[in-house]
C-alpha cells in the first residue's frame, strides 16, 4: 500500500473507530426523562449531516467546493491528523467520563447528575470541543472550501445545542448549575461563552 493511500485512509478510519466507540458506548445510558422535540433536533442534526458530508464526500463532487484552500502537503496534513486525533480522544475521554448521563440528542435523564470532573472541569461541553477540534483538524487537513464550510456548519449546530443545554442544566441543577457555569468555560479552556 502507498503512502499517498495509507494517508488518504488515516481521517476515516480514525472517524471510523471514534463511530464504533460511540455507537457501542450508546447502549449503557439512563431512562430520558426529558427530550427536545422533533423539529428543534432536526434544526441540530441536519447542519451536523451537511457538514458531515462537506468533510467526507470526494472533492471533485464538489464543484467549485473543491478549490483548495489550503496546500496539500504533508505537514499540513499532519498538523490537520494530530488535531483529529487530539479532538476524538478528548471527545471520548469526555464520553466515558459522562457515563450512563450521555445522549446522543439534548435529553435530561433520569436522576441526571452535574459533572464537573475529568474533561469536565475543563470545559463544561467537552464531547463538543473535541468534536471541534477534530473537525478542524480534518478540515485542515482536507483544505478545500467544503471542508471549511463544513466547520461552519459544525459550529452553528454545537453553538445552537449549546445554547439549549444550557438552558436546561440551569432549570435541573439551578445555583450549582450557575456556579459550575461562571467556574468553567463552555468550549475552549480560559475562554467564556455568553
Amino acid at each position: 500500500m502507498s503512502e499517498a493511500t495509507l494517508l488518504a485512509l488515516f481521517l476515516p478510519v480514525c472517524w471510523g473507530i471514534w463511530a464504533l466507540i460511540w455507537f457501542a458506548a450508546s447502549f449503557r445510558v439512563k431512562k430520558t426523562t426529558r427530550s427536545e422535540d422533533p423539529l428543534s433536533r432536526l434544526s441540530n442534526t441536519a447542519p451536523i449531516w451537511i457538514g458531515a458530508f462537506l468533510l467526507a464526500v470526494r472533492p471533485s463532487w464538489l464543484g467549485p467546493l473543491s478549490f483548495q484552500l489550503v496546500p496539500q502537503n504533508l505537514t499540513y496534513y499532519g498538523v490537520g491528523a494530530a488535531l483529529t486525533v487530539i479532538g476524538l480522544a478528548f471527545a471520548v475521554w469526555a464520553r466515558y467520563h459522562l457515563g450512563r448521563n450521555w445522549s446522543g440528542v439534548i435529553t435530561v435523564k433520569e436522576d441526571h447528575a452535574l459533572i464537573r470532573t475529568g474533561p469536565y472541569a475543563i470545559v463544561r461541553h467537552p464531547i463538543y470541543s473535541g468534536l471541534l477540534l477534530a473537525i478542524i483538524g480534518s478540515a485542515l487537513a482536507r483544505g478545500h472550501i467544503g471542508a471549511m464550510l463544513a466547520i461552519a456548519f459544525m459550529l452553528y449546530a454545537v453553538l445552537r445545542r449549546v445554547r439549549i443545554e444550557e438552558r436546561w442544566m440551569s432549570e435541573t441543577f439551578g445555583q450549582a448549575y450557575a456556579d459550575y457555569k461562571a467556574k468553567t468555560p463552555a468550549l475552549v479552556p480560559f475562554v467564556a461563552y455568553g
